[in-house]
């Protein structure tokens, strides 16, 4: 009779439950049960734990095995348990003393060999152990320095279920990994076990942001286009939606990738979000794990509801909202999406996540982005042009305008015409704009002036702060408002309409360095939302 138990973490969504994995083993015919909720491919794990473990010089035990997954109530999938599944059964039958692994986390997929396989969500399963008190951790090598960049954990990284086994005993651990495994030496050994080892101790503090603006595509590269580059610099300043409407070739989709290189680098905080949301994806690259950029998303315009939100069967994964989190979100050929899949996005651009129900149980998921669409006026996209000679319909033209509904419009803060460029745009020196570099410059200084006005409060950018709020606690300049209020009473505006009114003139007076909104910082918000000119505030100079 024998008795083992080891941890590890079940993912659901980005948030990680500890899971104690007991093995117990007991006279009998030799069989293996696996229990606690697992799925399909958790219960294949029994073939994969037997395999590696005879494959890695250890017997497998001739007795009847029951492998518990505690709290049986959450649901577990995946390959990962396979670590601590071996683990636990190897205490059990005394191949390692029981006591070392009872408060190790182990996560990893066997293969047959017994090699160690990475797995997605390295770092939210780290995050939820640490939470939980464990201090020590076993990962695969290849997602060792994911795991490490969360403080105050030991991480051993193997390569091999042998070598595991050799660090757990005190074996030669260069004898025990196998010659495919062989190259540099992962993080850990049996410092493992040395309250106190391991790299997490800050490691994102002497980090900076992969690359730059430098590798991106450049702002310089768009000819003309002053009105959509003054409203894609308010928007990186103040975290406010965007819509760009034009005839194809003016240059939205320009517009729209070039927006990334203007946002600031990406907080501590803001990079463990990401980086986990991304590693429950499987997308982070390898041998970078930590995210530092803000993320830009661009999903086709065939993209299913699913796909946008999150969703799929069994325990729901990210979906394009949530892989733009602190991030853009661009939607180009906007009105060829799907009406659902459009709607869908109106409760994450509120909330900031996304709530997914299922029968297994509820998931949240972080989905605080930049929405940038990009549309066409008409099927043909030459409405509204000059001598273009559109042939659509009218019928046709409101039908193909109708695709973005009015509440979804009425939460993007920002819509901006995008005229055609002409001959002197592209042949004229100098007609170029200013380069990325110059322009991430003042949204960084935008962003701080935000930031030390939002201190203390839950809010960062203008954009997530309540109407009420900025009426009450950060009041515009006496009859700023009077010509935004006579909109409202119109019917041109809607009482949210209104609010984001006011949190646009907060970031315009933001880059143009006010204390406060004036009215002619109204009249530029009011202008960029209605794209009805204000007294020529634009040309005024009043816009950065």
């Amino acid at each position: 009779m024998g008795f083992a138990r080891a941890c590890s973490v079940a993912l659901v969504g980005v948030e990680g439950v500890v899971v104690e994995v007991q093995a117990d083993l007991e006279p009998g015919v030799a069989a293996f049960t696996l229990v606690g909720l697992p799925d399909k491919t958790l219960v294949e794990s029994r073939d994969r734990v037997r395999a590696a473990v005879a494959n890695s010089g250890a017997a497998w035990p001739q007795k009847k095995l029951t492998v518990g997954l505690s709290p049986a109530s959450v649901p577990k999938g995946g390959s990962g348990f396979d670590l601590a599944v071996a683990a636990a059964v190897l205490g059990a039958a005394e191949v390692v003393d029981p006591a070392v692994i009872a408060d190790l986390v182990l996560i990893g997929e066997l293969g047959l060999d017994g090699r160690v396989r990475p797995v997605p969500g390295i770092l939210p399963a780290v995050l939820a152990a640490a939470e939980a008190g464990h201090r020590h951790v076993v990962v695969p090598r290849g997602c060792a320095a994911e795991a490490e960049l969360v403080p105050g954990v030991s991480v051993l990284g193997v390569g091999s279920l042998r070598r595991l086994i050799a660090v757990l005993t005190g074996a030669d651990e260069a004898a025990a990994e196998p010659e495919e495994e062989a190259g540099p030496p992962g993080p850990g050994s049996s410092a493992l076990l040395v309250p106190g080892a391991g790299l997490g101790t800050g490691v994102l503090s002497g980090r900076t942001a992969e690359g730059g603006p430098g590798d991106l595509p450049d702002l310089a590269d768009v000819a003309g286009q002053q009105a959509a580059r003054r409203a894609l610099e308010v928007a990186a300043s103040g975290g406010h939606h965007l819509f760009l409407s034009g005839p194809p070739g003016a240059g939205k989709t320009m517009l729209a990738e070039r927006m990334q290189g203007i946002l600031p680098p990406l907080t501590r905080q803001d990079s463990l979000e990401v980086t986990a949301v991304h590693s429950v994806a499987g997308i982070l690259p390898p041998g970078d794990p930590l995210v530092t950029r803000a993320p830009y998303c661009a999903p086709h315009h065939s993209a299913t509801m699913q796909s946008l939100v999150g969703g799929g069967a069994g325990v729901p994964r990210p979906g394009a909202v949530s892989l733009a989190h602190r991030g853009i979100l661009f939607l180009d050929e906007a009105a060829e999406f799907g009406a659902k899949a459009l709607d869908a996005l109106r409760q994450p651009l509120e909330s900031g996540r996304v709530v997914i129900a299922r029968a297994a149980g509820v998931v949240q998921l972080p989905a605080r982005f930049l929405m940038v669409l990009a549309a066409n006026p008409c099927p043909c996209g030459r409405h509204g042009l000059h001598g273009a000679g559109c042939e659509c319909p009218a019928s046709v033209v409101r039908r193909y305008q109708a695709r973005l509904s009015g509440p979804l419009l009425d939460r993007v803060d920002l819509r901006v015409e995008v005229e055609p460029v002409g001959r002197c745009d592209l042949a004229r020196p100098g007609s170029r704009g200013e380069p990325t570099a110059v322009v991430a410059a003042r949204v960084l200084q935008a962003r701080e002036r935000a930031a030390a006005r939002l201190a203390g409060t839950p809010w960062r950018l203008n954009a997530e702060v309540p109407g009420h709020e900025l009426r009450t606690r950060w009041p515009a300049a006496a009859g700023a408002l009077a010509q935004a209020e006579r909109d409202l009473e119109r019917g041109l505006l809607t009482a949210r309409g209104l609010d984001r009114v006011l949190r646009v003139a907060w970031t315009v007076a933001d880059l143009r360095g006010n204390d406060r909104p004036d009215a002619l910082d109204v009249a530029v918000a009011l202008e960029l939302r209605t794209g009805v000119a204000r007294g020529a505030a634009l040309a005024a100079g009043a816009a950065p």
